[in-house]
């Protein structure tokens, strides 16, 4: 059922994505989208509690409230009119004029695009067991190839395992950056910019991000190999070297594509004011209460 939930609410922001500009249903249908996405997030808790991953329980409970508040400014949206942002402050509703059109962002649909394109990358890969099998296996295999042809006596223990002096790394979906992947390509098609520079932001993030990943899954499987670090090799690789590296890289890669696509910039300043407003309004109100 969570599966179908999922689908039903990438649907309806694809939708929502291609539905002509000047049509307001574009924003029902998205805020619809948005909803139907909360129910999917607001099941993970359950999850995470019965492991006992509480960092998890708050991040998903946290991203709840943020398709629910984003569901709720696109019905504003689709009653009053879209709110765009000029000038990186100003907030304009209902009628533009040509040049209010052509100096504004329609910042909800711009993260309706993104977000329906990130996850049509991903969770393919998370919900379908062949192409889940396909990224993983193949990721596996390219992570042995490059330790064979530097010599490193590792083995394929199983389709998806690593093992190297008798120390045994799985490869998982995680371990693909696949998500990292996905969210680039959803930022980067969400941006109306001309093709040259959306394919340099391309170009600079999701080849570099797959790379850097295989170098990250290499260095963990022979740390834990050779035990660089003792009895503790692997949570040390794998959760705090590894983790840390691939912070910075991302870190290093979303400046790059920043500066490549200015207009997403423009999109997650936008997104902090219109948030930042309807909050402030929705606090107002339930104070008059």
């Amino acid at each position: 059922m969570i599966e179908s939930i999922l689908w039903l609410a990438v649907g309806l922001m694809v939708a929502s994505s291609v539905i002509p500009r000047t049509s307001r249903v574009r924003k029902l249908v998205g805020g619809i989208g948005w909803g139907v996405f909360s129910i999917h997030w607001s099941y993970q808790p359950l999850h995470y509690l019965k492991i006992m991953d509480y960092a998890n329980v708050l991040l998903t409970i946290v991203v709840t409230l943020f398709c629910l508040l984003i569901a709720y400014i696109m019905f504003l949206e689709y009653r009053k009119g879209p709110l765009k942002i000029r000038n990186n402050r100003e907030v304009l509703h209902s009628k533009f004029s040509a040049q209010d059109e052509a100096d504004s962002l329609d910042i909800t649909s711009m993260l309706t695009s993104a977000s329906a394109l990130g996850a049509l990358v991903y969770f393919p890969f998370a919900n379908f067991a062949f192409l889940n099998t396909w990224i993983i296996g193949g990721v596996t295999s390219q992570v042995l190839w490059i330790l064979h042809y530097f010599e490193i006596p590792a083995y394929m223990k199983a389709w998806n395992m690593i093992s190297l002096n008798g120390y045994t790394v799985e490869i998982i979906l995680a371990c693909t950056a696949i998500e990292s992947i996905a969210l680039f390509m959803g930022l980067i098609g969400s941006v109306r910019a001309p093709l040259n520079r959306l394919a340099m932001a391309f170009v600079v993030s999701v080849p570099v991000i797959y790379i850097l990943n295989l170098i990250r899954d290499i260095f963990v499987v022979v740390a834990y190999g050779e035990q660089w670090f003792g009895a503790d090799s692997f949570i040390i690789a794998h959760n705090y070297i590894a983790k840390a590296g691939s912070g910075i890289a991302l870190f290093v890669i979303s400046y790059a594509v920043l500066r490549i696509l200015p207009e997403l910039f423009g999109m997650i300043d936008g997104l902090w004011v219109i948030l930042s407003i309807e909050m402030k309004s929705l606090l107002r109100r339930s104070e008059g209460d």
